[in-house]
């Protein structure tokens, strides 16, 4: 299977579990690899035939925006999901990375692989 990847995406989103996190947008960064066959895109040279990374990263900026979970492991659960259920993605693999929400580190946050079958 070939991947489809989706890299340094970032959006704005109310995360966290303390109260002065509740009332501040925090930049999230996503890193999206996606399982996807693009030897039909390849012969066809069309858009129909392809995982549209554009549809994929307009959906998930829509929904991490007006998304209001406490927990980043929450927030990957559902991004997996909206990939695997409305595009088609067999496996799809995502770093999520909340920044410096720790002193001193760079980044923190979750990765996880979900497919459909499990």
């Amino acid at each position: 299977m070939d991947i489809v990847f989706i890299q340094g995406l970032k959006i704005d989103t109310v995360i966290g579990i303390y109260d002065w996190e509740r009332e501040i947008r925090q930049e999230m960064v996503l890193d999206l690899e996606m399982s996807a066959d693009i030897k039909a895109a390849s012969e066809t040279d069309h858009i129909d035939q392809a995982l549209d990374y554009k549809a994929v990263s307009k959906r998930l900026i829509d929904f991490v925006k007006t998304s209001e979970f406490q927990l980043v492991e929450t927030l990957a659960e559902k991004i997996t999901e909206i990939i695997l259920n409305e595009f088609g993605v067999e496996k799809v693999k995502l770093t999520l990375n909340k920044g410096e929400a720790v002193t001193g580190a760079q980044g923190v946050g979750v990765i996880i692989e979900r497919s459909v079958h499990g």
